[in-house]
């Protein structure tokens, strides 16, 4: 690197801590700094605004208005999987889910914990974002608090839940197909490795944790019933949500489709009074959901197409390339020492900047199937210990729990299960 270069990289990355500790502070929102740090980026790495030549990287042309639609695959399967599960919630398939899980549990503290852990987690395969986190929480977090429960053990049941469903949730997967370039069956090939881990972690800690905090609280202000809350749904209409999961798993079936599919099986399954309207309804409402998703989808495409332009990736590259593992115990000691760099929007956050390192890596030699089994490994440290996270916010204050002492108190588990996962990973993909 020239003199140049090595101003450009320092400046790069003071714009980088800076913004990240903006993002930390909470004094600007992850959805407006990630396209301020992909300009930046570009105008210190010396981009041009604007070139007539097509074949010229340009920040207006090629970073933003390129960026902008550069995940617009991984935004279709985002949208079809909040689609998918507002019509599982307004057929009462989630409901009905999870009152069969309390019926089976009966009051024993620890079955009901791990029966919800295990419902809550198959709904979430179904059906991400903060709207089904708080449609779920609300049924199953008093029920558990009644139970004596306790209140961090409720939360963590949620939060564990939606940790594993987001491993089989194959909406997720659409970012990895366009950050990556990988197939969804090759994902689908390495989401065991990840999600074995933490399935097993997650029980062994709530387990632990039941016992050890002992009994909670018994008094609970229970939520109104709302119209649907007694729908009758056939017992065979409950496989619903697992439908485009085996589609996937099995007939290898893209994300899209297997989606639109599951739909179609539930609303066939159930049979509701007026199929087309909760079908249209569910469309708009989770686009309601998932809007916040999408504008940060559109935010990670713009900060990619910034650090994998010539110039950009030209100062950042060696950088990247000196630390980059290149065995199989680097690799695992690498990500998971490092794995907290998932939280507060960090560099190993495929939901901020870890889309933009991850393309760095396999621009820098290591593969994507590695670098993608890196970042789902790394983000079980962040869908259940991150702060940040909408649904740990919202988790945190319904169960009038402390937000960082979720955070200390999972960060060590969530990070073994990384750990555990990055062995095994690691043997597959050198």
């Amino acid at each position: 690197m020239t003199t140049a270069m090595w101003f450009q990289a320092i400046g790069i990355l003071l714009i980088f801590l800076v913004f990240v500790g903006l993002m930390m502070a909470r004094k600007l929102p992850t959805i407006l700094a990630l396209p301020c740090m992909a300009i930046l980026f570009a105008i210190i790495a010396g981009v041009p605004w604007l070139s007539n030549n097509p074949d010229v990287t340009s920040i207006a042309k090629t970073i933003l208005a390129g960026g902008s639609m550069k995940l617009s695959g991984a935004i279709a399967g985002l949208i079809f999987g909040a689609w998918f599960g507002q019509v599982l919630n307004k057929v009462g398939i989630t409901k009905s889910i999870i009152r069969k899980a309390a019926e089976l549990a009966g009051d024993k503290p620890v079955l009901i914990a791990i029966l919800f852990f295990i419902t809550a987690s198959i709904i979430f395969s179904a059906a991400g974002g903060l709207g089904m986190v708080i449609l779920v929480g609300t049924i199953v977090i008093p029920i558990m608090l009644t139970a004596g429960i306790s209140q961090f053990v409720a939360s963590i049941v949620v939060l564990l839940a939606v940790g594993v469903g987001s491993l089989f949730n194959v909406s997720n997967w659409a970012v990895y197909v366009d950050v990556l370039g990988l197939s969804v069956d090759k994902i689908a090939n390495y989401t065991l490795v990840v999600a074995l881990p933490l399935i097993l972690i997650s029980l062994i800690m709530i387990v632990f944790y039941v016992k050890k905090d002992g009994k909670g609280r018994k008094a609970w202000a229970m939520p109104a019933a709302t119209p649907g809350d007694n729908k009758k749904v056939p017992a065979i209409a409950l496989i619903s949500p697992l439908v485009p999961v085996l589609l996937v798993f099995i007939f290898k079936i893209d994300i899209v489709p297997a989606v639109i599919i599951g739909a179609i099986v539930t609303i066939l399954l159930t049979w509701p009074k007026r199929p087309i309207h909760i079908l249209s309804s569910a469309m708009i409402e989770g686009i309601q959901d998932v809007a916040g998703a999408m504008a940060l989808m559109i935010g990670i495409g713009i900060l990619l197409s910034s650090v994998m332009s010539p110039q950009v990736s030209a100062v950042i590259s060696p950088l990247i390339e000196s630390v980059l593992p290149g065995n199989p115990l680097m690799y695992i000691l690498f990500f998971t020492i490092l794995s907290p760099l998932a939280i507060y929007r960090g560099p190993l956050n495929v939901w901020g900047l870890g889309s933009g390192i991850a393309a760095l890596f396999v621009t820098a030699g290591m593969t994507p199937v590695a670098a993608m089994l890196a970042l789902r490994a790394v983000s079980n440290v962040q869908s259940v210990s991150d702060p940040t996270n909408s649904h740990n916010v919202w988790v945190a204050d319904f169960t009038k729990s402390d937000i960082n002492e979720i955070l200390k108190k999972t960060l060590p588990w969530t990070m073994a299960s990384v750990l555990i996962s990055l062995i095994f990973g690691a043997f597959m993909v050198f």
